[in-house]
């Protein structure tokens, strides 16, 4: 037998690696007729994203009464953005449990969506110019109005009765701080991170009034029969459903959502369920 030569051998392992590559090429790209690749391809935008996850990720809030509180004896977040938030997970993935709700506030939503924490925010977020600059809003949802919490004895009875030296609490990040500012520049400002601690720090004496939208404050005011809403309202609350910059696709599907809902009478229920009333048309 002829003795192999060390540059057949070299032949010999140049020749097993480039079939091994070969082999594997084929293995990673050829998935045959009708076959799939084990791999999902790169989302192109978030809704796509929503789909391969298979999830619906929406900031809310766990601290409102009717639109985003967190039950303590369930565990479970309920109130009427959480029932528009089911919606739109059945709307998108066909099933509403399909979806995860993670906690904002008035201060954290958009850099939580901005950052990809969360697909959309759903939490009393008032339409703005400013706020423009930095999402995309859907069509309106729920119109409010900015009002007063006060306590049922309470001489204020308009925001014109605010006088110099009295104290109005709000929360952080929201647009009622700038609007009382406007409204009565001669009262004192006191911020909280969100209207739970504001609500606490109302009737641990802290403060002669509450501001934010009247919507929320009812919530409140059912929570403590102590205290009540002002009838007069100061602005016009308009809440949208905020998406990031950009995201057309999935606010598209946003708005037929919310048209729909408002055509089959489904939204009238959820009004209805939460606020007490039909909403006015």
């Amino acid at each position: 037998m002829k003795k192999k030569t060390w540059k057949w051998w070299i032949a010999v392992a140049l020749t097993a690696l480039l079939s091994a590559v070969a082999l594997t090429g084929c293995s990673t790209t050829d998935k045959g007729e009708g076959g799939t690749s084990s791999e999902k391809t790169e989302a192109t935008n978030t809704l796509e994203k929503i789909k391969q996850r298979g999830k619906l990720v929406v900031g809310v809030k766990y601290d409102l009464n009717l639109f985003g509180l967190k039950n303590p004896e369930t565990g479970k977040v309920e109130g009427f953005d959480i029932d528009i938030a089911k919606g739109l997970a059945k709307k998108i993935l066909g099933d509403e449990n399909k979806i995860e709700l993670k906690e904002v506030t008035s201060k954290t939503r958009i850099p939580m969506l901005n950052n990809g924490e969360i697909d959309a925010i759903i939490a009393t977020m008032t339409i703005t110019e400013e706020r423009k600059k930095e999402v995309d809003f859907s069509d309106v949802y729920f119109m409010a109005g900015q009002s007063l919490l006060v306590k049922k004895d309470s001489p204020i009875n308009s925001v014109k009765d605010l006088k110099k030296g009295m104290t109005v609490l709000t929360a952080k990040g929201s647009t009622s701080a700038e609007n009382i500012r406007k409204a009565a520049p001669q009262v004192n400002v006191l911020e909280f991170e969100n209207y739970a601690e504001a609500f606490t720090a109302l009737k641990a004496g802290q403060g002669d009034a509450l501001t934010t939208d009247n919507a929320l404050l009812w919530g409140m005011a059912k929570q403590d029969p102590n205290y009540r809403v002002l009838d007069e309202t100061f602005t016009e609350e308009p809440y949208g459903i905020a998406v990031r910059k950009g995201d057309k696709e999935l606010l598209q599907v946003i708005n037929e959502y919310l048209k729909e809902i408002k055509e089959n009478g489904e939204y009238d229920k959820i009004y209805e369920k939460w606020i007490g009333k039909k909403p006015q048309q």
